[in-house]
């Protein structure tokens, strides 16, 4: 009699489906630590993946998604909103989401439900990607590749933001933004285009442009020149009346 014991068929489909499972696991690790690190300093090892909100509703995200396609509504609503109660990250689970999403820190973030977000986005605390009104259909925003929404940035509406965009923090976002630009202010408004840095080589979103800023301290500079020029008007007017009164 062998010592070896036989594995029943459901066992061995069991088995063979947790360690499937693992590895898709370790895999998403890896490729989170990856994202992570390469957009967020602070981390210093790849177990503190696990401790990061983004890293967390993803992983909730990616289920209740797979629900939803499938026309299960109610369980793939009750995932997403576990996770959002967890996380501050409210992510619908009809929004269709690519790889590489970085949401730092992302307490307040809210996706949409058709939201589309293409590859390697950066979304920071605060963000929305809302809809506009009780429209049908595709009333979310489409958010491109290598786009990065800084803080409190709201995008509202069925539009495209094109690939390796930024916004300002705090902007509000109304239509459509051509890839490589740099919008700012409510609304926001376009300084800058055809900056073909890509956002997540560079995640300085503390020094974007301020036109608004810019037309200040023109109108400063062209009033403290006109300021100027009327009290040298005024010099030579006083001289002038001087020698009048000598001349009389």
């Amino acid at each position: 009699m062998s010592v070896f014991r036989k594995r029943s068929p459901r066992a061995l489909f069991r088995n063979t489906v947790w360690e499937g499972w693992s590895l898709s696991f370790i895999r998403h690790l890896k490729e989170e630590f990856q994202v992570i690190r390469e957009r967020d300093p602070a981390i210093k090892t790849p177990l503190e993946v696990l401790l990061y909100p983004s890293f967390r509703v993803m992983i909730q995200y990616r289920r209740a998604h797979k629900l939803y396609l499938k026309g299960h509504y109610f369980l793939a609503r009750w995932i997403s909103q576990r996770a959002a109660r967890k996380t501050g990250i409210e992510i619908h689970p009809g929004a269709t989401i690519g790889k590489g999403l970085f949401i730092d820190h992302g307490s307040g973030v809210i996706i949409g439900e058709t939201t589309v977000i293409g590859d390697n986005v950066t979304l920071y605390q605060g963000v929305t990607l809302g809809g506009n009104g009780k429209e049908t259909g595709k009333r979310h925003p489409t958010i491109r590749d290598n786009v990065m929404i800084s803080a409190g940035a709201k995008i509202i509406g069925s539009f495209t933001v094109g690939e390796n965009s930024k916004i300002g923090a705090g902007s509000v976002v109304l239509e459509e933004v051509p890839p490589n630009c740099t919008v700012v202010g409510i609304p926001g408004r376009i300084v800058r285009q055809k900056n073909v840095r890509v956002p997540r080589a560079s995640m300085d979103h503390g020094h974007l442009p301020d036109p608004v800023l810019d037309d200040i301290h023109t109108l400063q500079k062209e009033n403290t020149a006109l300021s100027n020029r009327v009290i040298e008007l005024e010099t030579q007017l006083r001289q002038c009346k001087k020698e009048c009164r000598k001349d009389s």
